[in-house]
């Protein structure tokens, strides 16, 4: 049988990326640090079905006429429905938790109240915003930017996914999905990973036109920068991951890199 670099069966490894990163019906047959780190490698796998999926969708609307604002509110709401949304969930208690401006172990806490707070509600607005907004001028550009903007979104989201998963990482938290993929991921791998997602996201901008190789690339590039540098801030903050941060990179991954496709 196939294997990732984690040791784990690939076809484990696949489950555990699909089954926690997506609602699609997907059973988890092993939950070991193995599983873990292998669904974590194949991360952006899952990103890539999300993005298709989402890039179907505005497509579809877009052939049957519908303009390009409402082609780019339905790409846009794929993802959150593929994943119940539960990284946008994670991206407003991150805000909270982060706005907060309490100590750590407090902020823990007011990230895990069902609640959303102020913070996360104006960030999850302007985050939505931009995203329908850069969606809505890819497709206004043509379909083919529009569907390279979907889909190198969801994959370059959970290509963040993959590099806060790696070595040195802790777990601000002994239990949950944060606890159970963090610290799992060999750096080397990561960026192995990284290396690859950047070359596909040009490959896709090949399709497109020329300028749109640099574009997706930089896109990716400028993805992973902006993950890092908010994750840095959260372990700095909260002493380390949590599902809720791992959400919050996601959607500050697929937004980011939203925004600089439609630049130019």
């Amino acid at each position: 049988m196939s294997k990732t670099a984690s040791g784990a069966p690939l076809a484990d490894s696949l489950r555990f990326a699909f089954g926690t990163l997506t609602v699609l019906p997907v059973k988890v047959t092993r939950w070991d640090r193995d599983a873990a780190r292998g669904g974590m490698l194949c991360a952006p796998l899952a990103g890539l079905v999300v993005g298709a999926g989402a890039a179907l969708v505005g497509v579809a609307l877009l052939a049957m006429g519908s303009g390009p604002l409402l082609a780019a509110v339905a790409t846009a709401a794929v993802p959150a429905a593929l994943t119940r949304g539960l990284h946008l969930d994670g991206l407003a208690d991150t805000a909270d938790g982060l706005g907060s401006g309490k100590p750590a172990e407090e902020a823990l806490r007011i990230m895990k109240q069902s609640d959303i707070g102020p913070f996360g509600v104006i960030t999850l607005l302007f985050v939505l915003l931009a995203q329908v907004a850069a969606l809505a001028q890819a497709y206004d550009s043509s379909w083919a930017r529009g569907v390279l903007a979907a889909v190198v979104s969801a994959t370059v989201a959970r290509l963040a996914l993959t590099l806060a998963a790696r070595t040195g990482v802790p777990a601000a938290r002994p239990e949950g999905l944060g606890a159970a993929v963090a610290g799992t991921v060999p750096s080397r791998g990561a960026l192995l990973v990284a290396v690859a997602v950047t070359g596909a996201a040009a490959g896709g901008g090949a399709l497109v036109g020329t300028y749109d190789i640099v574009r997706a690339a930089v896109a990716a590039g400028a993805a992973c920068l902006a993950a890092e540098l908010l994750l840095r801030h959260c372990v700095r903050r909260f002493g380390g991951v949590t599902g809720d941060v791992f959400g919050g990179l996601a959607e500050t991954a697929a937004t980011t890199s939203l925004v600089v496709l439609s630049l130019g």
